[in-house]
């Protein structure tokens, strides 16, 4: 039953879905022409920057341009995790087989932990995949300093996790413990995936491509194909972009839960949307992505349609809808809170009964 300091949500949605425009229509081209435009410039970047001299010129060129770009390929797994089982499969394919799999971070190990941070039920509790208070208490230096170190030993934990695949079978045990915590790309080790029969399928399709993806790296060193630092340099690309992605999860929120559930209305006012240019929240956010509380108000709705359906609700809803305060400056107006030892910013609207 929708409680009284649910209405203005009621009242967004019914402004939205009773537009004449229809926001929620998947533009397959538009998909398309993102991922083969980032996944051409970041793979051609990557190239450039493996195949260098080491410590040259070029290739400290060819390090940040890799970086950015295969950030922001790699970003598209949020866009993959939110169409339906039955969208853009062919899409779905290509982008695993062309970036999931090279890069070890298949779109079946996030999806399910992605909407399981969208639901009432799991948004903001202790084993929230995706609540970063979780795993660093904000203000705490040795807190910030063991989350680096784990964001540092992360990418070495998913190459193990697929170079490992064939062990994961030798018992049922083993292979139920590897599905249910070690098959999300999480950091919260409190979370504990649910799963169904979709998802053991879809775990296993994807885990062995990874697993020989994840064999030929060693492989090549050892048959002489690549140069042992070939090893180093592709771990400094998994760690810059994992660290880029974490600063970003930095400013999703405002993570002001202290544990409980939320109200759907303190849910989405917890969330936050950008609307400036700055040079770090247009690093951070790419495809739309900054529009992140206008996301969880409606996370079926395509990336492409955010900006014009954000600017809709502006033009539509009441002057005091308290859709218009989740606008926040710039990325660092929020992250910087992670960084203080603060009072939670309390937000004075009913708890989820």
């Amino acid at each position: 039953m929708e409680s009284s300091a649910d209405q203005w949500i009621h009242t967004a949605r019914n402004q939205l879905q009773g537009s004449r425009i229809n926001f929620f229509q998947v533009k397959p081209a538009r998909f398309w022409f993102d991922f083969l435009l980032s996944v051409t410039i970041a793979y051609a970047a990557a190239s450039f920057y493996l195949e260098s001299p080491l410590f040259s010129w070029r290739q400290f060129v060819a390090f940040p341009l890799a970086v950015f770009w295969l950030y922001r390929v790699g970003s598209l797994i949020h866009e993959v995790a939110h169409l339906s089982q039955f969208e853009m499969r062919p899409f779905k394919v290509v982008w695993n087989l062309v970036v999931g799999v090279m890069t070890l971070s298949p779109s079946p190990f996030f999806t399910r932990h992605h909407r399981d941070h969208h639901t009432q039920q799991m948004y903001g509790t202790p084993t929230d995949p995706e609540y970063v208070v979780n795993i660093w208490q904000r203000g705490s230096w040795p807190s910030m300093l063991a989350y680096l170190g784990l964001i540092a030993l992360f990418p070495l934990l998913v190459f193990l996790r697929f170079l490992l695949v064939p062990l994961t079978y030798l018992h049922p045990r083993l292979r139920k413990w590897t599905l249910t915590r070690a098959s999300s790309m999480t950091l919260n080790w409190r979370y504990v995936r649910k799963l169904n029969s979709h998802d053991r399928w879809a775990i296993a399709a994807v885990e062995w491509p990874c697993f020989f993806r994840a064999a030929l790296i060693p492989a090549l060193v050892l048959l002489g194909v690549n140069p042992w630092w070939r090893i180093p340099q592709l771990y400094l690309l998994g760690f810059t972009i994992l660290l880029m992605n974490q600063a970003r999860q930095l400013a999703d929120h405002h993570f002001d839960g202290e544990g409980d559930n939320f109200g759907l209305s303190q849910h989405i006012q917890d969330s936050c949307n950008y609307t400036s240019r700055d040079l770090l929240t247009w690093l951070f956010f790419p495809f739309a992505i900054r529009y992140h509380a206008l996301h969880h108000l409606f996370p079926t709705l395509p990336y492409h349609n955010l900006k014009a359906a954000h600017a809709f609700l502006l033009r539509e809803l009441p002057a005091d809808s308290p859709y218009r305060a989740l606008d926040q400056p710039h990325w660092w107006s929020v992250a910087r809170k992670m960084f203080q030892v603060q009072p939670r910013r309390r937000i004075p609207l009913e708890r989820a009964a």
